[in-house]
């Protein structure tokens, strides 16, 4: 089995092409590995199963302006298939900055963009509708394109006045999508009476092979009211690349297409059947192209994914 850090070398190694289609590293000579999509049940639009988060790495590297690096990571998303971009007035830099690279690169409109709404702060309390009027009609600015694809309230902040806008927005024809989102523990339940309450299209929560409260009552829950899911945190942060640091994936994670530690994580989010894309943020193209890999190929089933969890248990 071949470690993700060799696999980057061989990707980068074998050229533009491969680097650029990691499916044709690793596809077998009667096997063509295809792009796995999954479908928003309110629309049946399709997208793919994997794609960009902005915040951690990419936030810090777009306050840095370092803007090479992000056209990399950007144009890897866009090459590979990948359309889902999330991201937040709230993430720096990086809203504008991603905005301002896809627009000079003409792939603006190659994105399902995602971004939030919060003008609520993080200790809660009122949004101010005049405020949170402004960061939307700055995320359209920004982004350039009307409507945007999907807007979430962030982190379940004030959401009669935040979400009350995005219906009207919704309803005007100026934003496709509209969801909430929340990776706070306390903040579970009010999340679960949003869902059964609102006539949102979009979740955004947290979900890892060693993060598996969502499985209790919020996937479950999205599946019942055809509420598409996107996943944020599938490696657990750091803990998961702590956990396995200095370790080789096993040789049995090719049985579902897996040949880097990224791809196991990511393909254990993938393969519960609720979840709609996973958004892991990277800001370097070399993992871009290895987290597109996980949605290329096989996923584990039930049995498999038992497995997984226990080997994770183990190390």
């Amino acid at each position: 089995m071949i470690s993700r850090r060799a696999y980057l070398k061989l990707a980068m190694a074998a050229g533009v092409t491969l680097a650029a289609r990691p499916s044709l590293l690793w596809a077998e000579a009667d096997r063509k590995l295809e792009l796995i999509t999954r479908p928003i049940p309110s629309s049946g639009e399709r997208l793919p199963g994997i794609g960009l988060g902005s915040s951690a790495t990419f936030s810090s590297t777009a306050r840095s302006e370092d803007l090479d690096a992000l056209r990399e990571v950007l144009g890897a998303l866009v090459k590979e298939g990948g359309t889902v971009f999330d991201t937040a007035p709230s993430y720096g830099a990086s809203e504008a900055v991603a905005a301002r690279i896809a627009n000079e690169q003409g792939i603006a409109n190659k994105l399902f963009w995602a971004t939030k709404l919060n003008v609520a702060g993080r200790g809660g309390g009122k949004a101010d509708p005049d405020q949170a009027r402004a960061q939307l009609e700055t995320s359209f600015e920004r982004i350039g394109k009307d409507p945007i694809d999907l807007i979430q309230v962030h982190n379940m902040a004030d959401i009669p006045t935040q979400l009350g806008m995005l219906k009207e927005y919704r309803a005007e024809g100026r934003v496709r999508y509209i969801g909430v989102t929340t990776t706070f523990p306390q903040q579970y339940q009010g999340l679960e009476r949003v869902m059964e309450q609102e006539p949102i299209d979009f979740i955004g929560v947290d979900y890892a092979i060693d993060n598996r409260t969502m499985e209790e009552r919020i996937l479950p829950l999205a599946r019942d009211k055809g509420i598409a899911v996107l996943i944020y945190a599938p490696f657990g942060r750091t803990r998961l690349w702590d956990k396995v640091r200095g370790k080789e994936v096993p040789r049995w994670a090719a049985e579902f297409d897996a040949h880097t530690w990224g791809q196991f994580f990511l393909k254990f989010v993938l393969a519960h059947p609720v979840v709609t894309a996973a958004t892991p943020a990277t800001s370097r193209a070399r993992h871009m192209i290895d987290n597109m890999g996980a949605a290329m190929g096989r996923l584990p089933d039930d049995e498999m994914r038992q497995r997984m969890i226990a080997h994770m248990e183990s190390l």
